[in-house]
């Protein structure tokens, strides 16, 4: 399904976040000495773009998916895995995470983009109207304001050869 103009700006920075996890899985096994520079990144991302993005999606998305019952049961996964998701930035920032929590992170964080484009942005673009889209797109616009809007391009040091 066509992405709704309304959720395109979410789109975008959940190609930001796949675009490290490609990276991460292309790098792993992670070697021990690449440790902190990976945990660096990761927490980069997270205060660069992905703290303002989960709670623009907790705070301006999630509420009106929750409207529709048949959307309840994804959002509270959702807000889960963020919860989760928040817990390994922290390990990161703190530079606790191992070469296989990193590629756990990794991997969950896809799953979860995916599962938002796939199941919540298309169900809320099936379920809501025109108007209620809008409304939205202008809110998550605010939201989305603090957050630099930056890919992170891949260091030399983490691509193989």
């Amino acid at each position: 399904m066509l992405r709704d103009n309304n959720l395109v700006p979410l789109s975008r920075q959940h190609q930001h976040a796949l675009a490290l996890c490609v990276r991460i899985e292309r790098a792993s096994p992670i070697p021990e000495s690449d440790l902190g520079a990976w945990q660096k990144e990761i927490a980069h991302h997270f205060r660069a773009e992905i703290r303002v993005h989960f709670v623009a999606e907790e705070q301006v998305v999630f509420p009106p998916a929750r409207g529709f019952p048949e959307m309840t049961l994804l959002v509270d996964d959702l807000v889960s895995q963020h919860a989760w998701l928040r817990d390994c930035f922290d390990k990161a920032e703190a530079q606790r995470l191992c070469a296989a929590e990193i590629t756990e992170f990794s991997r969950r964080l896809s799953e979860h983009i995916r599962k938002e484009e796939r199941q919540l942005f298309e169900g809320l673009q099936r379920l809501m109207g025109r108007e209620q889209l809008a409304v939205m797109g202008s809110e998550l616009e605010k939201a989305l304001k603090v957050a630099e809007q930056v890919c992170v391009v891949p260091a030399r040091k983490h691509q193989r050869t």
